[in-house]
């Protein structure tokens, strides 16, 4: 599976309630949850976002509360994939879980420049850096993983059964 688009650069300790508000918490809906996404660190986020976008950011992304919603409102929002230092372990599993694609890279993180067009290929780990011609690698999902991600999701991977 490969990914491409650009970065949206994010710093360390991004929580979920700056991913998703908790006064958003009373919908399901993944497009209103979508509109809301990062409003309360960026407000330009929902109108520069595009389809196949990336987020780039630092350490601890996704700490907080264990919301699902967070990471549904990132890939509703039309991001594909989050790339970080490193991730708190509840959002970890929930994007997993709804089918989010995300990646400890360190290095890719930090050397990702908000714009900067990556190409990111989940099957062997590497991640290119298009715009300076940068590579990372980092460990590929184990299968059961990518075909989680394949499925759109946990629940995706019961019904395909």
């Amino acid at each position: 599976m490969k990914l491409r688009g650009n970065v949206i650069k994010y710093g360390d300790n991004v929580d979920t309630d700056v991913i998703i508000p908790a006064r958003y918490l009373n919908t399901s809906d993944h497009k209103e949850l979508a509109a809301h996404c990062m409003e309360d660190l960026d407000k330009t986020f929902v109108s520069r976002v595009r389809p196949g976008d990336i987020i780039a950011a630092g350490q601890n992304f996704g700490c907080g509360s264990s919301r699902e919603h967070a990471p549904i409102a990132i890939k509703a929002s039309g991001i594909s994939l989050v790339i970080a230092k490193s991730f708190a372990r509840i959002f970890y599993r929930n994007a997993i879980n709804i089918g989010l694609p995300i990646v400890e890279c360190p290095e890719a993180a930090e050397a990702a420049a908000e714009g900067d067009e990556l190409e990111a290929d989940l099957d062997s780990g590497v991640i290119r850096d298009i715009t300076t011609g940068q590579e990372f690698r980092t460990e590929p999902f184990p299968e059961f993983i990518q075909n989680i991600i394949k499925s759109g999701g946990l629940l995706g991977t019961i019904h395909n059964s």
